[in-house]
């Protein structure tokens, strides 16, 4: 099973993720991510994330299509995720990097780990710049 994160190289956060995808919304400098800590992202347990909006690497609003939006990845506070869709589950651990500002997925059982920008994060919002510049808003569920 291929990680649906990917979408043109299968990149969901065509995620969702992941996973995975308002012009305005998608700046390419940080917007939100001062003071962007890991538990946004799970919250103190876990947190459902789901695509909102996805721009492609030439930044044209891409449209999320039905299937792309039952799409959702969950993080936990221990820092496992779970990926799903309507046919597919994918299970890993994840780590953000303050610092840096980047989301990294590690995906069980296929050695496969993929590295997101995040431009924006808070409690209830999350961006992520895939390394071909295309671009995914999350909402929490």
């Amino acid at each position: 099973m291929k990680p649906f994160m990917k979408k043109g190289a299968n990149q969901i956060l065509s995620l969702l993720v992941v996973l995975l995808l308002s012009a305005g919304t998608f700046s390419c400098g940080d917007k939100g991510t001062e003071g962007a800590t890991s538990s946004m992202i799970s919250g103190p347990s876990s947190k459902i994330w789901k695509a909102d909006k996805e721009l492609n690497a030439m930044g044209d609003k891409d449209k999320l299509t039905s299937d792309e939006k039952a799409e959702q990845i969950q993080f936990f506070a221990n820092g496992n995720f779970t990926q799903t869709s309507k046919t597919e589950s994918a299970n890993g651990t994840w780590a953000y990097n303050e610092s840096a500002k980047s989301l990294t997925l590690t995906y069980a059982n296929q050695n496969v780990s993929e590295t997101f920008a995040v431009t924006e994060l808070d409690d209830d919002n999350l961006t992520l710049r895939a390394p071909d510049g295309s671009m995914l808003e999350l909402e929490t569920e």
